[in-house]
């Protein structure tokens, strides 16, 4: 049976059968994550965004642009005063949750090698939250060498399943990318 992997090039650089280059096209730049930090600590307004973020007012205006279109924030008028705006999370910009919180651990362990202040704890017991990780169906921890590719047509109800996975051979290498 041949090995199935992505289609790294050709006719999906849109995302249509990939969610990478989509998630790409609407986040992939580092203010765009800047500003989604600081819409999930609390901030709402132009110019807060710009005051917490030191950023240029052309280029958050862009970026802000660019994630309403991308249905990631969305803008509306203060009741308060209709002149100002605010932006607000949707249900999408709130499934950013773990990506960010994935990248923020990645960053302490790769980029700054120490934890980051203040830490992330779960509002209910005020401990950490735990590193973000692949889970299987039955919330094993996965790592890479547990991933395999398969097309959607041959991926089977967990009913279905066979009880236990084909074992691999240890020299077998499985190449992932998150699509």
């Amino acid at each position: 049976m041949k090995k199935l992997r992505e289609q790294l090039i050709g006719d999906d650089l849109c995302g249509e059968l990939c969610g990478l280059p989509a998630a790409l096209e609407a986040m992939g730049e580092r203010w765009s994550f800047m500003i989604l930090r600081a819409a999930f600590n609390g901030v709402h307004h132009f110019e807060e965004f710009q005051s917490e973020l030191s950023i240029a007012r052309n280029i958050l205006s862009n970026r802000l642009q660019r994630l309403v279109a991308h249905g990631i924030l969305e803008r509306a008028a203060m009741l308060c005063d209709r002149r100002k705006i605010c932006y607000r999370l949707t249900e999408k910009g709130l499934d950013l949750l773990p990506t960010m919180v994935a990248l923020r651990q990645w960053g302490e362990k790769w980029g700054s090698g120490v934890p980051s202040t203040p830490v992330l704890v779960d509002a209910r017991d005020h401990q950490p939250v735990r590193p973000v990780v692949l889970q299987a169906h039955d919330g094993r921890a996965l790592s890479k060498h547990d991933l395999m590719w398969m097309d959607v047509d041959a991926v089977r109800p967990l009913a279905e399943a066979p009880p236990s996975p084909p074992q691999r051979t240890s020299g077998e290498n499985i190449g992932v990318a998150a699509g």
